[in-house]
């Protein structure tokens, strides 16, 4: 195919990808778009691009089948490439992140890289291949570039925190939205969310871990075990609600950008199509609901701190629950 950069035969969407963008009426469109844009392999710019960040957002699946949304530190260069399909990460989990345990030659993995201060983010997916001490290797399924589309932009620094990343820290197990996580979730705008196409006698295929950004106080807690947030515009791939689609658990990352803070939960979700709330919601081409299982929340665990955000322009063009609330109440009847 002319200016085709992804050669093989099969589409690079899977079947909840495609039926998401059959049902929005941009299926062939996306095939077409896709066949240009993913990868088999690592663009130089994208090699050099993985070299000079600080952190990398990591989604897996655990033995019981729930997908979690981890993160790994390092100074610039601690993520390299030999070749154009493998990715070496020379770092370990932080205290008390699950990557800890779902880690394993063989698991499929959703990788993102993003620069919070320039905007740029790129994906990469594929499957763990060699595990050796402080470090392991990736090997290339699909690689693409995203828009910066609702990102926050900071700038970082390493703390002190980066010589040791296993030191313990309070840790606390997550059964229930407590005052602290409240906290985090009800002022949190960024997040990051892991979901997986399918299992097989547990292991995942085809796992995928995205960010999603919004106005301070765009996730909403419904009840202490519930929490909803609205689905903005994007690429139109569909990943993670392709995933959803078939798959409808999900793991999400809270990061307290002041004091170093993660939030580590895992749960349900589900897709709100036509919901009166995703219609008064300014920008929001639907909701996605979460139900809990459990988590975890680490005190001062991230070894990085950020200046205060620059909002992304395109969230002049979102709404707000309050917002949504007055149109609502507005509507006759």
């Amino acid at each position: 195919m002319v200016n085709s950069a992804w050669s093989r035969e099969e589409s690079p969407f899977h079947a909840g990808e495609m039926a998401i963008q059959e049902r929005l009426g941009v299926r062939t469109k996306m095939e077409a778009v896709g066949r240009r844009v993913i990868r088999a392999y690592l663009l130089d710019q994208h090699r050099q691009f993985f070299a000079q960040l600080p952190f990398l957002i990591a989604g897996t699946v655990d033995a019981h089948g729930s997908p979690w949304a981890s993160i790994l530190v390092g100074a610039p260069g601690f993520l390299s490439t030999s070749d154009e399909r493998t990715l070496q990460v020379k770092s370990q989990p932080l205290f008390g992140d699950p990557f800890a345990k779902t880690l394993a030659v063989g698991i499929d993995i959703g990788l993102l890289g993003i620069e919070l201060h320039t905007r740029r983010r790129n994906r990469l997916n594929g499957t763990v291949v060699a595990i050796a001490p402080n470090q392991f290797t990736v090997k290339v399924g699909q690689s693409f570039g995203n828009c910066p589309q609702y990102i926050q932009a900071r700038s970082f620094a390493l703390t002190d925190g980066v010589k040791n990343f296993t030191a313990p820290k309070p840790l606390h197990l997550i059964e229930r939205f407590g005052t602290p996580e409240r906290a985090m979730i009800t002022t949190a705008d960024t997040f990051f969310i892991a979901t997986a196409f399918q299992r097989e006698a547990g292991a995942a295929k085809g796992v995928d871990v995205s960010h999603r950004g919004g106005k301070p106080g765009f996730v909403r807690i419904d009840d202490d075990r519930t929490l909803t947030f609205p689905d903005f515009v994007g690429n139109f791939h569909f990943n993670t609600i392709g995933n959803l689609a078939v798959t409808p658990h999900a793991g999400l990352l809270f990061i307290d950008f002041d004091r170093g803070d993660l939030l580590y939960l895992t749960g349900t979700a589900e897709v709100l199509w036509e919901s009166d709330e995703s219609q008064a919601f300014a920008g929001a081409e639907r909701l996605i609901r979460f139900q809990l299982l459990h988590g975890w929340r680490i005190e001062g665990s991230l070894p990085l701190r950020w200046s205060a955000p620059d909002y992304s322009p395109f969230l002049q063009h979102t709404g707000s629950w309050e917002e949504m609330a007055r149109s609502l109440e507005a509507k006759p009847g």
